[in-house]
C-alpha cells in the first residue's frame, strides 16, 4: 500500500490529505475537512490535469502579447505537447476575452481562449 500527501486546493482551507492507495486504486482519503478534498485527492492521484496559462504574440495590437489559458484542465503529461504548440503562435489583434486562439490546441480537444482584451494599433 503506498501513501501519498497533498495539499488541498479545493477551497481556501488547504487542508493537508493523506491517500492511501493499493494497486492503482484510492482506498481511502484523510485530512479533508469537505467533499472537495475528497475528489481532489482522488482525481489528483489517479488522473492529475492542470489549466495552462500562457501569453500569445498579438499582431497590430496596442499590447505586444496577450495573456490566455486553457479553457479547460488538460491532462498533465499534455502540458509540454500543449506549451510546444503554442510556440511561435502570433495572433491578429483586436482580441476580445473568451476569444478562441487556437482551436483543439496539441489535439487535447482543448482550446486556448483569451483572458485580456487587445485593441487595435
Amino acid at each position: 500500500m503506498e501513501t501519498r500527501n497533498l495539499t488541498c486546493i479545493g477551497c481556501p482551507l488547504g487542508c493537508a490529505l493523506s491517500v492511501e492507495i493499493d494497486e492503482g486504486k484510492v482506498v481511502r482519503v484523510s485530512g479533508n475537512t469537505c467533499l472537495k478534498g475528497d475528489a481532489y485527492a482522488r482525481k489528483e492521484v489517479t488522473s492529475p490535469t492542470r489549466i495552462v496559462t500562457t501569453t500569445l504574440r498579438v499582431s497590430g495590437g496596442k499590447a505586444g502579447m496577450v495573456s490566455c489559458k486553457t479553457r479547460q484542465d488538460i491532462p498533465k503529461e499534455k502540458i509540454f505537447e500543449v506549451t510546444k504548440a503554442l510556440a511561435g503562435v502570433v495572433v491578429p489583434a483586436p482580441v476580445k476575452i473568451g476569444d478562441v486562439l487556437v482551436a483543439d490546441v496539441a489535439g487535447c480537444g482543448v482550446d486556448i481562449v483569451a483572458t485580456k482584451d487587445v485593441e487595435v494599433i
